[in-house]
């Protein structure tokens, strides 16, 4: 089991740029895929990137390919989200999550942060 703990929200201008850190204790980091989520209000968590162990295999949501950029520190335990061109639907609790496999779903992780607000405003 890891520990999750994000930051980096806040409240930008539509076209701004965020960066979420994600930090993880408790487990060996390396060995999790990381993934990360939001959820905007009213709707259900979303998928927007995941990045595997070792930074095998990268994979976003198609509504942020191009924009967000995922990445991982292994010394340091931790998975960042780079987030650029943002719009207003990008609105939403960002989290990351943690799994020994890989996938894209919710129900894939089982460690999960306590999220972190992104507001877009035009």
């Amino acid at each position: 089991q890891v520990q999750l703990v994000e930051s980096g929200g806040g409240s930008v201008h539509t076209g701004g740029s965020l960066r979420l850190s994600c930090t993880g204790s408790g487990g060996i980091f390396s060995r999790y895929t990381i993934g990360w989520f939001r959820q905007a209000p009213g709707k259900e968590r979303e998928f927007v990137a995941l990045i595997a162990w070792a930074a095998r295999r990268i994979y976003y949501a198609d509504s942020v390919k191009g924009r967000f950029t995922i990445s991982r520190d292994d010394t340091e335990n931790s998975s960042s989200l780079q987030m650029n061109s943002l719009k207003s639907e990008d609105t939403g609790v960002y989290y990351c999550a943690a799994a020994l496999t890989y996938g894209l779903r919710t129900d894939d992780y089982r460690d999960w942060g306590q999220g972190t607000q992104v507001t877009v405003s035009a």
